[in-house]
């Protein structure tokens, strides 16, 4: 999938599994498929990948929604520390109002991602319209704040709205998806090739550089959340690389909201 760019010389060049001998045991064993598929290079073909990718999907947890989670998530999201781009640590909490306020939470794979820098293209020019509707819009991405701060300035993207979680912390609480096989073998990640046009226009100027120094980090998946203060109203889990929320649907989500 695409995201093997980020540990590649050149973007979107396709590298194999064996290419990452550095990546680290999974942190969420029970999230991958309990009797995952063995991927062979030496044997790997477009058959076998096709199979792969149906049997993958047969045993892969559905797409969450807000009905799965507590209705303590705000709360316990609130109380993670994360830091600005500028490296300023912060709660979430004190990103936006705690009791009325309304935020959008995109929750980035990690700053090295072509495809975050994509959903980030795409959160940046949308980023007018949800606050004219009164929304905060908030990014957060795995990897150092310096990481953050090359993604900020070589995309551009805002640095008031962008904030690092090297640790992973927000994306533990909100259990989203980690794994190889979610990053390299899920169906979901197909959807990136109908948006290839957008993704080259958004890594114009894309640097591996950004990818996280812990580079078992390039195994976590995104998500989508809305907030209103601790309130979940809308929770989507990224299913694979490059499977984002479309942000019309959150859009409208966040307009149907009474504000105070």
């Amino acid at each position: 999938m695409a995201i093997v760019a980020v540990i590649s010389t050149k973007p979107l060049r396709a590298l194999s599994p064996s290419s990452f001998p550095f990546l680290k045991t999974p942190k969420f064993p029970s999230q991958y498929p309990s009797h995952p598929t063995v991927y062979s290079p030496k044997s790997t073909n477009a058959s076998t990948l096709t199979t792969a990718f149906n049997t993958t999907k047969s045993r892969l947890v559905l797409r969450a929604s807000a009905s799965d989670f507590g209705s303590y998530i705000g709360e316990s999201l609130g109380d993670v520390t994360i830091f600005t781009a500028a490296g300023e640590p912060v709660m979430i909490k004190d990103l936006w109002d705690q009791n009325e306020g309304i935020a959008v939470v995109a929750l980035l794979r990690h700053f090295g991602c072509p495809c975050c820098w994509e959903l980030a293209s795409v959160l940046k020019e949308s980023k007018s319209k949800f606050e004219s509707a009164g929304v905060k819009l908030i990014a957060i991405g795995v990897g150092a704040p310096n990481k953050a701060r090359i993604l900020a300035d070589r995309l551009p993207f805002p640095m008031d709205c962008l904030y690092a979680d090297p640790d992973r912390k927000a994306y533990d609480v909100l259990g989203l998806y980690y794994g190889f096989g979610r990053t390299f073998f899920n169906p979901a990640s197909a959807k990136v090739f109908s948006r290839f046009d957008a993704l080259q226009k958004a890594v114009k100027n894309y640097t591996i550089e950004a990818t996280p120094d812990d580079r078992s980090g390039v195994l976590q998946q995104g998500g989508m959340f809305v907030f209103k203060g601790k309130q979940l109203l809308y929770a989507r889990k990224d299913e694979g690389t490059g499977d984002h929320a479309p942000l019309d649907d959150v859009f409208n989500i966040c307009c149907k909201v009474p504000i105070a």
